[in-house]
C-alpha cells in the first residue's frame, strides 16, 4: 500500500500561469501530431526523474507527480516501512512511519515530499531534451503504425531528390525510399513530380520507420486498376492474376462475378480511357487484359492475346501446354524476344509450346510417312504416293476429324503486338 507521507515542499520559481501555458501547450501537440497529452505526461514525468537524479545525486527511490489541470508538479521520495532500517534512503522504521500515520503497517510504502526549491529551472533544462526525444519517438511510432497497416497498398507522394541511385519520396508525413531494384527501367523521376508508388516493406529502425517502395511490383497495377475500375474496387470484376515486365508489357488475367458485366470491357472503359489511365501512370508499358476462365484449355488460350489461338491441347502430367497458331500469327504468339509467351505461361502456370499450322501438318506428315514405309522402302525406295492424301499444291490434306482446325481464311488482317491488346 502506497500513502503519501506529507511534509514536503512545493515547488518554487515558477508563476502558475506559466504552468497552464505549458498544459496548453501539450494539448496543441496533441492535436497538431496527434501524440496524446497522457503519452506526453508519462514522458515528462520520466524526464523530471532522471533530472532530478543527475541534479540532486540522490539513493532514493523517487517519483514524480505532475498535475494535468494546473501543470505543478511534486517529486516523491519513496521509502519502504521495515521493522528494522539498513538502508535510511529507501526504508523507513515502522515507528517512524506510524509517527505520520497510524495506518501504515511493514510493507507499506511512504511518500514524502522532496522537492527541490531551486528544481524548476534545472528540471525545465534538462527534461526539454529528453520530451523532445519522447515526442519524435512518440511520431515515429505513430508513423510506423499508420503505414505497417498499409503494406501492399498504393500512395502519392511527391518526389524530393535523388542520391546514389536512390528516390526519396515525400509522402507527406514522413519520407520513403525506391531503390534502384524497385525502379521501372528507363524510368526517370523529376523532383517535385507526384508519382504513384506501392508499398513493399515498413521496417522499425532507430532513425525511425523505414519505408521501402516500389514501382515495378504487381500489386501497383492491380491497384491502379482498383482505382481506375468501380467494378474492381466494388467486388465486381476480379482480378485473377498478374504477368509483368516492368516498363514493357503486363498481362492481366479478370474475371466477373456477375454474368451481367463484362470483365475486360469494364477494366478497358469507353475508348480505352480506363485502361489508358493506368498505361500514363506507368509512362506507356503496354498491358493487355485477357478473361480468365476455368477451363485451363481456353485460359491458356486467353492468355496468348492478341494472337488467336486454334487449338490447346494439355498435358498436365508436365504442366505444359501444346497450342497452334495460324502461321500468319505464329510471330505474333511468340512476341518479341519471345515476351508474350513468356508473360502469358508466367500468367497461367503453364509451360507453353506454341506450333503454327504448317508445322503441325509437317509433324503430322512425317509420322504418317514413317508409319507406312515397308522392308524395301526401307532399303531406299520411295514409297508411291496416294493421291487420295494430297491437296493440290502436292501438300497433305488436313484430317476433318482431327484436332488441327482450318487455317483462317485468306485476307485477314494480321493483329499488332503494338498498344494496348484486350
Amino acid at each position: 500500500m502506497m500513502k503519501s507521507g506529507g511534509g514536503g515542499r512545493r515547488p518554487g520559481g515558477k508563476p502558475k500561469g506559466a504552468n497552464l501555458d505549458f498544459i496548453q501547450a501539450l494539448a496543441q501537440i496533441e492535436d497538431e501530431k496527434g501524440i496524446p497529452v497522457s503519452a506526453l505526461m508519462e514522458a515528462i514525468e520520466q524526464a523530471l526523474v532522471s533530472a532530478y537524479r543527475r541534479n540532486f545525486g540522490t539513493a532514493q527511490n523517487v517519483r514524480v507527480e505532475l498535475d494535468a489541470e494546473t501543470g505543478d508538479f511534486r517529486v516523491l521520495a519513496l521509502r519502504e516501512v521495515v521493522e528494522e532500517v539498513t538502508d535510511p534512503a529507501v526504508q523507513v522504521s515502522l515507528e517512524e512511519a506510524r509517527e505520520m500515520d497510524p495506518s501504515y503497517d511493514v510493507g507499506d510504502v511512504v511518500e514524502t515530499e522532496v522537492t527541490p526549491s531551486d528544481f524548476g529551472r534545472i528540471a525545465a533544462q534538462t527534461a526539454k531534451q529528453v520530451v523532445l526525444q519522447r515526442i519524435r519517438e512518440a511520431e515515429r511510432g505513430i508513423i510506423f503504425e499508420e503505414y505497417s497497416q498499409r503494406e501492399g497498398d498504393i500512395v502519392t507522394g511527391v518526389v524530393q531528390r535523388q542520391e546514389y541511385r536512390n528516390y526519396y519520396i515525400n509522402l507527406g508525413k514522413t519520407e520513403a525510399v525506391l531503390t534502384p531494384s524497385e525502379q521501372i527501367p528507363g524510368e526517370r523521376l523529376r523532383p517535385s513530380e507526384r508519382v504513384k508508388v506501392y508499398i513493399v516493406e515498413v521496417k522499425k529502425t532507430t532513425k525511425g520507420p523505414q519505408i521501402y517502395l516500389s514501382r515495378t511490383h504487381p500489386g501497383l497495377v492491380k491497384r491502379l486498376f482498383e482505382l481506375e475500375v468501380p467494378e474492381i474496387h466494388d467486388g465486381l470484376v476480379e482480378i485473377r492474376a498478374i504477368a509483368r515486365e516492368p516498363g514493357s508489357r503486363t498481362k492481366v488475367a479478370v474475371a466477373s462475378r456477375d454474368p451481367n458485366v463484362d470483365p475486360v470491357g469494364a477494366c478497358v472503359g469507353a475508348k480505352g480511357v480506363r485502361v489508358q489511365a493506368v498505361v500514363h501512370e506507368l509512362k506507356g508499358e503496354k498491358i493487355d487484359v485477357v478473361p480468365w476462365s476455368e477451363d485451363e484449355r481456353e485460359y491458356v488460350g486467353n492468355a496468348l492475346r492478341p494472337a488467336k489461338v486454334l487449338y490447346t491441347e494439355l498435358f498436365p502430367e508436365e504442366k505444359t501446354a501444346r497450342v497452334v497458331v495460324p502461321d500468319h500469327q505464329l510471330s505474333l504468339a511468340i512476341g518479341r524476344e519471345g515476351q508474350n509467351a513468356r508473360l502469358a505461361a508466367k500468367l497461367t502456370g503453364w509451360k507453353i509450346d506454341i506450333k503454327s499450322e504448317s508445322q503441325v501438318r509437317e509433324e503430322e506428315a512425317a509420322k504418317a510417312g514413317s508409319a507406312s514405309e515397308g522392308p524395301d522402302q526401307a532399303l531406299g525406295e520411295a514409297p508411291a504416293a496416294d493421291p487420295a492424301a494430297e491437296e493440290p499444291g502436292g501438300f497433305p490434306a488436313a484430317d476433318p476429324a482431327g484436332d488441327v482446325e482450318p487455317m483462317m481464311q485468306e485476307g485477314e488482317p494480321a493483329q499488332d503486338d503494338e498498344g494496348v491488346q484486350t
